[in-house]
């Protein structure tokens, strides 16, 4: 499996090794040796797995989570295509307002790792795409916050010639900029000390 730093600060792409033959193919999407050698440290400890069914020309996001308690996640396209986006919008991270994407198909089968308090988005490339996620933390729909994927500021990479889906949620989300004046986004150094105390075999009784 091979590993790749992506342009926001924590955030990694990995692309395994795929096997051929008459049947089919074999792959592994999440590998812990190659994931720890890249990260620095294990995967967090999975709370929840998602997966989501999108046809061509959704988009979801960008989506985030309140930090605390903040969420991890490791991200691959199981079926279809899709462009995977991750935002700094951690206040005070060396990359903050930058992004950077992966084209997630069934020829490369890239996965991607967003470090807590990123915020994430894709779009689906083809009918039927199949994003699947491992989790941090379970999903508690209080916590779960969006940014407008259309904000000029970011200039996320979306499709020109087409007609974009997205909920009427993410239509009214604020942008990076609002977002920032009303507070609502994580902080940096919070982040971090979140995703240290999440890893497995580091807790101590009394964190929380």
């Amino acid at each position: 499996m091979k590993a790749r730093k992506l342009a926001v600060e924590g955030a990694l792409e990995f692309t395994p090794s795929v096997f051929p033959d008459d049947r089919g193919r074999f792959l592994s999407p999440f590998q812990e040796e190659a994931f720890t050698a890249a990260h620095g440290a294990p995967l967090f400890r999975v709370a929840q797995t998602n997966h989501s069914v999108s046809r061509r020309d959704v988009v979801r996001g960008v989506h985030f989570t309140a930090t605390p308690p903040g969420t991890a996640k490791y991200v691959y396209c199981a079926r279809g295509k899709a462009l995977d986006i991750v935002v700094d919008i951690r206040v005070g991270s060396p990359t903050f307002g930058q992004w950077d994407s992966v084209l997630m198909d069934q020829q490369d089968h890239r996965a991607t790792y967003f470090p807590v308090g990123v915020g994430h988005a894709f779009v689906a490339l083809e009918d039927d795409t199949v994003m699947s996620y491992m989790l941090s933390e379970s999903y508690v729909a209080l916590h779960e916050l969006s940014l407008s994927v259309l904000d000029p500021a970011l200039g996320l990479p979306l499709p020109a010639d087409t007609e974009l889906v997205l909920s009427d949620r993410d239509r009214a989300a604020p942008t990076l900029a609002e977002a920032q004046k009303q507070g609502l986004l994580p902080d940096y150094e919070r982040c971090q000390e979140i995703e240290r105390r999440r890893l497995p075999n580091t807790a101590t009784v009394g964190d929380s």
